[in-house]
């Protein structure tokens, strides 16, 4: 590993240990003690011996690995917090939020939540984070650019404070280089050679995230990104703006896996379907994880990625603190406390 991608590595992890530190301290004084009022010091001590929920997407087991072994042990053994990971769809993580506010539960299940896009704005909109908090971490003030359009907004909306990074993303398309001999350099292109090799590429069924980064690619491709940044716009306005991109994706729809008729129901299908080579292609938000799975032996030795020539969409993911019983309206305390005596 070299220098400088050792220290954004060292940097990710102080910031996951130091935003789990301050969840630790929160899941464990949801009452009348406001941690935001505390010095850093006050927070990691309070935060010792206690267990954190982190809620969030399961399906690679290399992250998984990582937040099990490395991260847990480290955490445990510098500042005694366990990590308690749950693998679930970000569907139903929200899901579970709005039902716990909804039923006044003072302290819910979930601690962390690894979320970006439009599931934090969902969040935020119905006041299910906690926050503002990142001003409270050491490193996000000593290492974080601030002023980043990657940190300050997700998905263009304002994070405000209310998640911490935790990663950088950019999607990548991978394939067989055994068996594909030049890769498509943009949307003509794939289309072309889906053309030739009928059946053997197709992309997740929306809302997948990939297959959804898939289709925003495809659309930035055809008829860029600029017009929609500054756009505050209706939906038929937008709609109007990408019907080249869709009109593109029903012409490439016939030359698709099953002629387009049905997709995989998310990207891990996607990935089995490209190891047992019964597509050449597949595709990821995470650029390092066909290395990964080369090393497991779950794709071939020959797998490479590639990007089009105009790039591909990359963003920056997040971690939330679930919302505290201090942000919740004074009414609904009351009436939990009436139910619960």
């Amino acid at each position: 590993m070299n220098k400088i991608l050792f220290k954004k590595t060292l940097i990710l992890l102080l910031m996951i240990v130091l935003t789990l530190n301050l969840v630790g301290c929160n899941s464990k004084t949801k009452n009348d003690e406001d941690v935001l009022k505390k010095d850093w010091d006050e927070i990691l001590e309070s935060a010792r011996g206690t267990t954190v929920n982190f809620y969030g997407w399961g399906g690679s087991q290399q992250i998984n690995a990582w937040i099990d072994g490395y991260l847990s042990d480290k955490l445990k053994e510098e500042y005694d917090i366990t990590i308690n990971r749950v693998g679930m769809d970000i569907d139903e993580i929200l899901n579970n939020l709005l039902n716990e506010k909804q039923l006044n539960v003072l302290d819910g299940n979930i601690d962390v939540v690894w979320i970006n896009g439009e599931n934090f704005f969902t969040a935020k909109q119905n006041d299910l984070l906690f926050g503002p908090f990142t001003d409270k971490l050491p490193n996000f003030n000593k290492y974080i650019d601030k002023d980043s359009v990657e940190v300050k907004y997700d998905f263009g909306y304002p994070v405000e404070g209310y998640e911490s990074p935790y990663g950088k993303a950019q999607f990548v398309l991978v394939y067989d280089s055994d068996k594909v001999d030049k890769v498509p350099r943009d949307h003509k292109e794939l289309l072309e050679w889906a053309k030739n090799n009928p059946g053997k590429f197709t992309y997740p069924a929306l809302p997948d995230f990939t297959g959804s980064v898939f289709v925003r690619n495809i659309i930035c491709d055809i008829v860029g990104y600029e017009q929609f940044m500054d756009m505050k716009a209706d939906e038929e306005t937008v709609r109007k703006a990408i019907e080249p991109a869709i009109e593109y994706l029903k012409e490439l729809k016939p030359y698709l896996w099953k002629e387009g008729k049905t997709y995989p129901a998310e990207s891990a299908l996607l990935d089995n379907m490209y190891s047992d080579g019964e597509v050449l292609m597949t595709m990821t938000y995470n650029p390092n994880s066909p290395s990964g799975k080369i090393v497991t032996g779950e794709y071939p030795e020959s797998t490479r990625t590639f990007v089009f020539d105009k790039g591909t969409i990359g963003n920056t993911h997040f971690l939330a603190i679930v919302y505290d019983i201090l942000k919740v309206p004074q009414i609904l305390i009351e009436n939990s406390s009436r139910r619960n005596i």
